[in-house]
């Protein structure tokens, strides 16, 4: 199948090579040369998450954004509870 490049160096991939490897609109191919070819490769499609991973600085520790979220841990009694007493067992 052929194809001419068009102005501006678009070129259109012909119907029936869209419908075997799935390109719609918006579907973004990598081009690479390999020995003398131009071959399109369909890029790999990106994580959301991996994308803006790292990118906010907040100028402080995990440890201090989560007391601000959450607010100082309640003091811990070091008292046993009701439920949480020894039981006097026999001798």
């Amino acid at each position: 199948m052929k194809s001419a490049v068009a102005e501006g160096a678009q070129v259109v991939i012909p119907k029936a090579l869209q419908d075997r490897f799935g390109n719609r609109t918006g579907t973004t191919l990598d081009f690479v040369e390999e020995r003398g070819r131009l071959v399109a490769v369909k890029a790999a499609a990106k994580d959301a998450v991996a994308e803006v991973y790292g990118i906010l600085r907040l100028g402080r520790s995990t440890d201090a954004l989560m007391r601000e979220l959450r607010g100082e841990p309640d003091a811990i009694d070091p008292r046993p509870g009701p439920g949480l007493r020894r039981k006097r067992g026999r001798r």
